[in-house]
């Protein structure tokens, strides 16, 4: 039993892993990464928030964030996405080292104005989480080449539509951790272990 109980105390969880395009199904990365194994980190981008904000990588510097591609319209796995990401702001809301920001994959609807409906509906706090609309192209580049949430095919032109339900885990030197899908509680329970279990990498 004394052997069982110094085990438990000993034991230290492994790191999470550091997701590189090769450790990613082929169909979620760009042709272009496909090969690469090492220092694949979040590009840098500028966009507009619920409040008409400029939110760029530099509102995320040394922030861990669960991020996320959505549209405010979207009736099937987007509320349930968004209840969930309600859920994980309820319980980092106390927490200055995490933050939540979620795109908008339709930003020819989703104004800022049109986003600001949203996050009063689903209280949104604005502290925590930012919604984001901007140019469709760069948004949907920071999918398929940075996030590596969706299918590749596409050009972020005015037909393509990217649909996922990945939350992915971000660190605080813009490296992917996790992969999660948004609609199961399960993987959002998971989620929350996994954002502890990286705070204490930077303890």
């Amino acid at each position: 039993i004394i052997i069982s109980i110094i085990y438990n105390i000993l034991k230290v969880d492994p790191p999470l892993p550091i997701y590189q395009p090769t450790m990613v199904n082929a169909d979620l990365v760009d042709s272009s990464i496909q090969d690469q194994r090492k220092y694949h980190t979040i590009a840098d981008f500028k966009l507009i928030n619920q409040n008409g904000d400029t939110i760029t990588q530099d509102n995320y510097k040394d922030k861990i964030y669960v991020a996320d591609f959505f549209f405010t319209t979207c009736a099937t796995i987007c509320p349930i996405m968004t209840a969930n990401m309600v859920d994980v702001q309820e319980a980092i809301k106390n927490d200055d080292d995490v933050m939540l920001l979620s795109h908008s994959v339709t930003p020819e609807i989703d104004t800022v104005a049109q986003l600001k409906r949203y996050a009063l509906k689903k209280g949104v706090i604005d502290s925590k989480w930012n919604l984001v609309t901007g140019d469709k192209k760069q948004i949907y580049e920071l999918a398929r080449k940075s996030y590596l949430a969706v299918k590749t095919t596409g050009d972020g032109g005015p037909f393509d539509m990217v649909h996922t339900e990945n939350f992915m885990l971000i660190d605080k030197k813009r490296q992917i951790r996790g992969f999660y899908d948004g609609t199961k509680k399960e993987d959002i329970d998971r989620l929350l272990k996994d954002i502890e279990r990286l705070k204490k990498e930077n303890d």
